[in-house]
């Protein structure tokens, strides 16, 4: 990994680097003017550049605008003393992974930069895989069903990371296939022939922790008649998938942790220590870079689990797939209870896809299912789906807890409907004009200029009778 350091302090600049190159990071360089740090960025591809934003005659924002056309792999990390939102804002969008506000904990600037050295590999992976013609869903993950390009690069992505042997989080709302994406990375691994063993944390009492995970021998508690192995033993030579990690006790992180870092441990009752190889794939559906900054998941945990991390979307954001997936489980629910349904009307199709689906796959393969059941004809019709809220009742419902017509509603409005001047002002229950007197205060603010950005200019069609706003 060849890191940049670009600071106008020399002590945050010997600092850092003393830091990387204590975590095993050799190759970094510094300096601490931002004309030389732009000289030193085209001639040499760095994977990260962690660049302070105030600094004399060029500020790191300047930098970052000159920089990142040049450079669009390398991954650019903002470091400044001050939170400013705007800027945070301008800096995303001028290409910069994140914003960190000084000072900045050891570990979770050590966290960034390795997620953005993930992100690197990953761009860059596709970028080849594109030139290359690629596409195809790897053979090892054959088990997940999709057209969405989306998916198709996180497969890519995945297969890569597999081959590591590395520990792997996987993050994904409920019902987005969290296990099936583990097992395809156990299938990619090293060791695919191997066991794999998935265990349900939150299922597992925090009494019976041990002798799950470690097992016991004989006569080791009253009961124990006989030995038992462990969840690590059964997975020795394989892979150990970890659901729900998130819920894993507090005071039993560091039993788990320390079995990660010294690959042994000692069975409930037993006086010998067995070693193993096991490769760790966890999931949770819990933002748990929020528990640790609340202090219910342990940082030094969380990054010897997240060697590599796979953030599985919501079903609603992987293009053409509900159609998709809609068809083949239509065919599973029709093979399984004798059925000859052979598809879906129009309608039926048009309902499925503007559904809400909270529970993702999952829900939407217990939605066909029950069609299919009661399904009588030839196809399933819109009235065989059930009546569920559709995402345009969410929008209008959760527009209602909004405070009426402020800045934060019109923006909310705005970014969620196609610009229609008339549409957005009939939600709002105000005229056009009101409208367009709230958008011209909104555009005379800084604030929302900068995070609105070009959502608040008009239109060029507006003066031919064009209700739409560029958005």
């Amino acid at each position: 990994m060849k890191i940049l350091i670009v600071d106008d302090e020399e002590i945050s600049l010997t600092s850092v680097q003393r830091l990387l190159k204590w975590r095993g990071i050799r190759d970094v360089d510094i300096c601490d003017n931002g004309q030389e740090a732009i000289r030193k960025i085209r001639e040499r591809d760095y994977d990260i550049v962690l660049l302070d934003l105030l600094m004399p005659e060029m500020d790191g924002m300047q930098v970052l605008e000159a920089a990142k056309p040049f450079k669009p792999y390398t991954e650019f990390i903002i470091l400044t003393a001050v939170d400013d939102v705007p800027a945070t804002v301008r800096a995303i969008r001028l290409g910069a992974y994140d914003y960190l506000v000084k000072p900045v904990d050891n570990e979770l600037l050590f966290l960034t930069i390795e997620r953005a050295y993930e992100r690197k590999g990953l761009l860059k992976g596709l970028s080849a895989a594109r030139r290359e013609g690629g596409g195809d869903i790897p053979a090892a993950f054959a088990g997940i069903i999709t057209q969405c390009p989306l998916m198709k690069s996180l497969l890519a992505y995945a297969q890569v990371m597999a081959r590591s042997g590395n520990p792997v989080l996987i993050t994904g709302e409920s019902g987005t296939g969290k296990e099936l994406m583990a097992r395809g990375i156990h299938q990619a691994g090293p060791a695919p022939a191997g066991p794999f063993i998935a265990v349900n944390v939150c299922a597992i009492p925090t009494t019976m922790f041990e002798t799950q995970f470690f097992g016991h021998v004989r006569g080791a508690f009253t009961g124990a008649e006989g030995s038992y192995r462990g969840f690590f033993e059964q997975a020795n030579g394989g892979t150990l998938f970890l659901d729900e990690i998130g819920e894993l006790p507090f005071g039993l992180q560091a039993k788990l942790l320390r079995v990660l870092e010294e690959k042994s441990f000692t069975p409930l009752g037993g006086s010998k220590t067995l070693k193993v190889d096991v490769r760790v794939i966890s999931a949770t559906n819990m933002d748990l870079d929020k528990a640790c900054q609340e202090g219910r998941f342990r940082l030094d945990l969380l990054y010897r689990l997240k060697s590599a991390h796979v953030h599985i979307p919501p079903l609603q954001e992987r293009e053409g797939d509900i159609a998709l997936l809609s068809a083949h489980f239509l065919r599973e629910a029709n093979s399984r209870h004798g059925k000859e349904i052979s598809g879906f009307s129009p309608e039926a199709m048009d309902v499925l896809i503007r559904r809400e689906y909270r529970g993702n796959v999952r829900e939407l393969a217990q939605v066909v299912e029950n069609a299919v059941l009661l399904g009588e004809g030839g196809v399933i019709l819109p009235h065989n789906l059930g009546k569920q809220p559709t995402r345009q009742s969410l929008f209008a419902r959760h527009l209602c807890s909004l405070k009426e017509n402020d800045e934060t509603q019109v923006a909310y409005v705005l970014m969620n409907t196609g610009g229609d001047r008339r549409q957005i002002a009939d939600i709002l229950g105000i005229t056009v004009r009101q409208l367009q007197r709230k958008l011209a205060q909104m555009r005379n603010d800084p604030y929302w200029r900068e995070v609105m950005g070009e959502s608040l200019s008009r239109d060029k069609g507006e003066g031919n009778g064009d209700d739409r706003l560029a958005c």
